[in-house]
């Protein structure tokens, strides 16, 4: 399984950029994908994440994002997006995608495969 993050970027405050994870080698639309960000002074936190449910989906946000940060999926290009709108010095990070067999989970040791990271940097 390889996962492929792209789309960081520098920004001004208030910008705002959509992140892609393009995921190879795995059925795309089960378990659960999720975006986590990290910072040199930090842990890996959890940002947002998308569980394939049946024949539905279930989105979870970080309360830190929440109503700025959408998370979208593109089936066809097996590819989930992060966009990211009303940005904020704080939200400068690498930020990673990861997937797991399960749910959406907080806890990065739940995640099997992570991407390689982009990097978000806002200045306000």
């Amino acid at each position: 399984v390889q996962l492929q993050a792209s789309g960081g970027g520098s920004v001004q405050a208030g910008d705002s950029l959509r992140l892609s994870c393009a995921v190879f080698g795995r059925t795309f639309s089960s378990g659960a994908l999720g975006w986590f960000r990290q910072t040199p002074e930090f842990e890996r936190d959890f940002v947002a994440g998308i569980s394939w449910i049946g024949s539905g989906t279930i989105t979870n946000y970080a309360d830190s994002v929440k109503g700025r940060f959408t998370v979208s999926v593109d089936n066809a290009r097996k590819t989930v997006y992060l966009q990211l709108n009303s940005l904020k010095a704080d939200d400068t990070a690498v930020y990673f995608c990861a997937t797991n067999t399960g749910r959406t989970d907080s806890h990065p040791p739940s995640y099997d495969n992570w991407g390689q990271g982009t990097q978000v940097t806002v200045s306000s």
